[in-house]
């Protein structure tokens, strides 16, 4: 199985060869084309397994193929800032080439940053 045979776009293959992704994991595999296809999915695998790729990646795909209007379209909650930093990072390296924009909210910090970031307009927020 490869990214190619999983149909995403250019822009996230090109992004996934420059993370050194080449095949999907397993759950990459499976969660994937269900998302793709519009259905809801619940997954559940080990910490390192390619979770996070697993739904950002058909997100991507699903948001560069609509019109790319600047409000919220996905929104993903972690139950950690950990998490939820780890998870942007995520989105900031496979929509590099897509021009979706994320942002990562969280409590604790300056929340001048946080709202000019969704004053300014994103599509994903974590």
């Amino acid at each position: 199985m490869t990214f190619e045979q999983l149909e995403l776009i250019e822009p996230i293959r090109k992004a996934l060869k420059k993370e050194k992704y080449t095949t999907p994991t397993p759950i990459q595999a499976e969660a994937i084309p269900v998302v793709l296809d519009g259905s809801d999915l619940l997954g559940c695998a080990q910490t390192g397994t390619g979770k996070t790729a697993a739904f950002s990646l058909p997100i991507l795909q699903k948001l560069y193929k609509t019109d790319q209007k600047k409000n919220i379209k996905a929104l993903i909650l972690t139950p950690t800032r950990e998490l939820a930093i780890q998870i942007g990072e995520c989105f900031e390296a496979y929509g590099r080439y897509t021009g979706i924009k994320h942002t990562v909210i969280f409590g604790g910090v300056s929340q001048k940053p946080q709202t000019d970031a969704l004053r300014e307009g994103v599509q994903i927020l974590v």
